[in-house]
């Protein structure tokens, strides 16, 4: 059985050294803190992992939510886990002091969501009450605030998001859950909502649903949509009219019930901001969720990888095959065979490659706030859009193939109970889905993020990425991997350039048909400059001093793999994305599929 789940050292490096996360104490807001405050934190959510959520990751997986009379029923430790988050202050920990929270950074919240989702992410309900939380902090009269934020942030509470339904799935212009006015600021929302995680259960004392619908009389379309605050609690104790209607049994995080909700016609809401502005309301929280799940995707894979590094360590299986003949010589681990050490190097890179970019826009997101100057906090919030998307699918698409080649590893062994890799397969498939698809957020990127402002953020990224080659150019190790970024930007720019022209045209449907192709290598080409990022403070690191040598060499090894197995892969797609033949769009003539 694995007994690692991530890597304390290589989470301190990217913090500390190749992001600097400490800067962030030089801004004014979050003034009061230090890294031993950043320290103690993770320490903490690391306490909280070792104790109650790893031990646990079998028994809640194999003891899923059950609807029973109505009530969910979850298992039992889900109690704990919640307490214990709430008395640490981990839930609430990136809040303002107004808010009740302790004023952390984002880059430092979202590394502990790191532990404890590597730790077990069939426990993956906080996120959601953050989320919720955040929003009526942002949005919400202090009379919700006061009545709602405290008991969100200190665990009793449960907060969710209810977009989804069934007629409507992704396309939430076509949602038909509807409200009335029934007095001020008061609403009947009536209406169903699916896959709703963490919809209901019996660990928390009141669940707070915030859902999407239209105030009758509202405009079609997502300018109608409006956002309420419907409790299944009121402070009387009574229950609002929310009926449990089912309860989806998933293939993976069988831990968190995602149920399918109706609010009836007498279940009251309270309107949250102005109306006809909830979509962009939750945009916020989606887009906070996207970065969540992005780190979900790095920490389910991360957990992957050290059960196969683990496993491979200690299964004895041939010999090396040099040595083929030498039948009188003992077997060795199955880590030292090439092929096995290529796939653990890409479990290694992408896990680490995704754990960086996280962070860095987990800082944009710091930044976007909280810069002094409104000239810095536009910079930073540009970059914080461009790369959003990138930062949710990369890890988790990435993700996938970290899980499967994981369980390679362990060959048939794998495929069994025995060990719990089939469920990291199982849990991480899930993650290119949540918050938006791999497809809808490859149009995102291509066709709303690249051309904002006139191209505005692509031209601050390549800023960024040309400081860290400037960097890697005084590093004779290095020049070679800097000059094979720069010539990616350049040829990244040239596609881009392309598709635009295309755009230009109006023929908006082959613009995007292949957008998902152009996330990919927007993907790796980010993912190559975070590498490119950890092997300039590695070097520096090996120049300074000989302690943690080995450290440090594996992290340059690892990217000159990257540099060599994976960005070669921009090869195809650029070849692809510059063709003039279009294979995916109706063009007339039938096609029988």
């Amino acid at each position: 059985m694995a007994t690692q789940y991530h890597d304390r050292p290589t989470i301190n490096f990217l913090l500390y050294d190749v992001h600097e996360v400490e800067k962030a104490c030089q801004l004014p807001f979050f003034s009061d803190h230090s890294r031993e405050t950043f320290e103690m934190t993770l320490d903490a959510a690391t306490l909280i992992a070792d104790n109650i959520m790893f031990p646990n990751l079998l028994s809640v997986d194999r003891n899923q939510p059950e609807l029973v009379d109505g009530e969910v029923k979850v298992h039992p430790c889900l109690k704990d886990y919640l307490k214990a988050l709430g008395d640490s202050g981990i839930i609430g920990a990136d809040f303002t002091y107004e808010d009740g929270g302790a004023q952390l950074p984002f880059s430092i919240s979202s590394m502990v969501g790191h532990i404890l989702m590597a730790a077990n992410n069939g426990m993956m309900y906080t996120g959601l009450t953050t989320g919720a939380a955040r929003l009526i902090a942002s949005f919400g009269s202090e009379e919700l605030k006061q009545k709602y934020i405290p008991d969100m942030l200190n665990g009793n509470w449960q907060g969710t998001m209810c977009l989804t339904e069934p007629q409507a799935g992704s396309s939430l212009s076509d949602i038909v859950c509807s409200a009335e006015s029934a007095g001020e600021n008061e609403f009947l929302v009536s209406g169903q909502k699916i896959f709703i995680s963490a919809g209901d259960h019996d660990a928390c004392r009141n669940v707070v649903h915030l859902v999407l619908a239209r105030i009758k009389g509202a405009p079609l379309g997502t300018k109608g949509i409006s956002l309420f605050v419907v409790p299944k609690y009121f402070e009387d104790g009574s229950k609002n009219d929310i009926t449990n209607m089912g309860i989806y049994h998933k293939l993976g995080q069988k831990g968190v019930p995602a149920m399918h909700l109706g609010f009836g016609d007498q279940c009251r809401g309270y309107l949250l901001g102005e109306p006809n502005k909830g979509l962009n309301y939750m945009f916020q929280m989606m887009n906070e969720a996207r970065i969540g799940v992005g780190f979900t995707g790095a920490s389910i894979s991360s957990a992957a990888y050290h059960a196969a590094v683990e496993y491979t360590k200690e299964r004895p299986q041939s010999r090396r095959l040099n040595k083929k003949n030498a039948l009188d010589s003992p077997q060795v681990a199955i880590i030292q065979h090439p092929d096995i050490r290529r796939m653990l190097l890409f479990q290694k890179a992408a896990v680490e490659g995704s754990l960086s970019l996280l962070t860095e826009v987990a800082q944009y997101f710091d930044l976007s706030h909280y810069s002094e100057s409104e000239e810095e906090r536009k910079k930073y919030h540009l970059l914080l859009e461009l790369l959003t998307p990138i930062a949710k699918t990369y890890p988790c698409e990435s993700g996938l193939r970290v899980t499967s080649d994981a369980l390679q590893c362990f060959g048939g062994y794998g495929f069994t109970e025995d060990f719990p890799i089939e469920q990291y397969y199982r849990d991480i498939r899930i993650t290119p889905i949540y918050e938006g698809t791999t497809g809808i957020q490859s149009q995102d990127l291509l066709g709303r993020k690249v051309a904002a402002e006139n191209g505005a953020a692509l031209k601050l990224l390549a800023g960024e990425i040309q400081k860290t080659i400037d960097e890697a150019m005084a590093y004779d190790h290095l020049k070679k991997y800097a000059n094979e970024l720069s010539a990616e930007i350049k040829n990244l720019s040239t596609i881009t350039r392309h598709l635009i022209s295309v755009a230009a045209t109006g023929d908006t449907e082959r613009f995007l048909s292949d957008a998902t192709l152009y996330m990919e290598l927007s993907g790796l080409v980010t993912i190559a400059w975070q590498w490119l990022k950890i092997g300039v403070t590695a070097q520096k690191k090996l120049a300074a001093s000989d302690d943690l040598k080995s450290f440090y060499e594996s992290k340059i090894h690892t990217m000159k793999f990257f540099y060599h197995y994976e960005l070669p892969k921009t090869s195809g797609l650029s070849k692809r994305l510059l063709d003039e033949e279009v294979l995916t769009i109706d063009q007339g003539t039938e096609f029988q599929f």
